[in-house]
């Protein structure tokens, strides 16, 4: 049976205004510039510093969100329609600004091109007289298969498919067989290769005569499975070789490139651009925020002249109303937009000079071991903002020190007490365990029950689990695959 009654709920939504300065508050300097590209162009009321007669926009304002909309022909202005909120030609010192430090030099940062893989293989094909017109459509499509690191994971039979429904190629497995063997000779060494022996195999078959070229040949065809998980006892007894043949066999493996196409990547080096710097003055440290490749954006004068325009009239028509409507909504996203510029610049500080506040020595010296259990809540604490907030401010932020550049999560971790009972940083074990791993006997690897072992013997009692943890996070195998002979 259906009732109908009232129900009463308490919800909190988040204002378009508070979800803009979210989502800026998330996004690296790169990232930012792209953001402030795209609004530039969405947004003609809001212009940067590099555009000519543009007057800088008052802090002061205040700002309405009235209808303007008016069913009479025409109507006189009436005390709704406020337009000298936006006519402020104050050239005080409260305006908004993106750049925290105006005198920053903005500076481009490069980017570092290379000759893609496919131009390169393109351009050998080109040169190539082993096809003819038909077989050369087919060899630039069998390129085209092939991945960033170097490798055709497309099965030939299904890239026959491919030439009959794309090009209306007829052709066969057997026939693409071959032209992929004429690739393969291409260069870097080991492309379009379609497994990881095929590819270390091609590179040994066009080396120079080596001693240990014919073995290393047979480890790679029969035996890579073996070599990967260092069954070096089942090597020697399935070869019957003598351990410095295998030595020497091994050594010459490792020399090959088991991705070809990454050093022809199609993606450009990406260079780290520091959010933050953060200096030494005396016994100071000073934090800044980079601001290079960030215009200062103000609101557009002629807008602004616009409605002054319209103000001076007595009377205007339903289509000006319209647009002063529309002039006044661009007004305001220009304004909220910069509100949120602002905002996150605020954020942005207060968060790097906590952390600095927290972890003085480690800025000091840049000795990772100096930098104290830290947690989000910490700093979220001190500034009174939510631990969602911080979150967002540390991801994929960067600060440039004088000891090196570092990312703001490497700031963050646990605290574990040692048998002493000091409370330190579980990035002090983390280097710890790292420099005992290093120094090593790689013929008769530590197990993690015996790292465990060296650690409490430090002071450091910590369970095994959470030493095979700390062993991952640092990409560390297991000890079987870190032995030598």
């Amino acid at each position: 049976m259906l009732k109908q009654g009232l129900n009463q709920k308490l919800l909190q939504k988040l204002s378009p205004q508070q979800i803009q300065f979210i989502q800026l508050l998330q996004l690296s300097l790169t990232e930012l510039q792209d953001r402030l590209d795209e609004e530039l162009a969405e947004n003609p009321a809001l212009e940067t510093d590099d555009e000519k007669d543009n007057e800088e926009y008052d802090n002061n304002s205040d700002d309405t969100d009235e209808d303007y909309g008016k069913t009479e022909t025409e109507k006189e202005w009436d005390d709704n329609v406020d337009i000298a909120e936006y006519m402020s030609d104050d050239d005080g010192n409260d305006n908004y600004y993106y750049s925290y430090d105006p005198d920053n030099e903005k500076e481009e940062i490069p980017y570092a091109g290379a000759q893609t893989l496919f131009s390169l293989l393109e351009a050998q094909l080109n040169t190539s007289s082993q096809f003819n017109d038909r077989e050369s459509t087919i060899a630039r499509h069998l390129i085209g298969m092939i991945e960033d690191d170097g490798y055709i994971r497309r099965p030939l039979k299904n890239i026959a498919y491919d030439l009959m429904f794309l090009s209306n190629i007829e052709t066969s497995e057997d026939e693409l067989e071959r032209i992929l063997k004429v690739i393969q000779q291409f260069d870097p060494p080991g492309i379009a290769s379609r497994s990881l022996e095929e590819c270390l195999e091609i590179q040994l078959r066009r080396m120079p005569a080596h001693p240990y070229k014919e073995l290393a040949t047979k480890i790679v065809k029969h035996h890579l499975k073996e070599l990967g998980n260092k069954h070096y006892d089942k090597l020697l007894k399935s070869l019957k070789i003598e351990t410095e043949e295998l030595k020497s066999a091994i050594e010459l493996i490792t020399r090959l490139n088991p991705k070809p196409g990454e050093s022809q990547s199609e993606a450009k080096t990406q260079y780290v651009i520091p959010d933050f710097m953060v200096t030494e003055r005396g016994e100071d440290l000073v934090v800044s925020l980079n601001a290079r490749n960030a215009p200062e954006l103000k609101i557009s004068r002629s807008y602004r002249e616009t409605l002054a325009g319209f103000q001076a009239a007595k009377k205007v028509s339903n289509e000006q109303k319209a647009q002063v409507q529309f002039i006044k909504q661009k007004l305001d996203s220009a304004k909220w937009f910069i509100d949120a510029i602002k905002q996150r610049q605020n954020t942005l500080m207060q968060t790097m000079q906590t952390i600095v506040k927290l972890q003085p020595e480690f800025f000091h010296t840049g000795d990772m071991s100096k930098l104290h259990p830290m947690i989000l809540k910490d700093v979220a604490d001190r500034i009174n903002m939510d631990i969602s907030t911080i979150s967002r401010v540390v991801s994929s932020k960067y600060v440039q020190t004088d000891h090196g550049i570092y990312s703001l999560k490497e700031f963050f971790s646990e605290g574990i007490v040692t048998e002493d009972g000091t409370e330190v940083s579980n990035i002090e074990v983390k280097e710890k365990l790292k420099s005992i791993v290093n120094t090593e006997d790689k013929s008769k690897p530590l197990t993690d029950d015996e790292l465990t072992d060296l650690l409490k013997e430090e002071g450091y009692n910590i369970a095994r689990r959470t030493i095979a943890k700390y062993r991952e996070q640092l990409n560390i195998p297991v000890a079987r695959l870190r032995k030598e002979l």
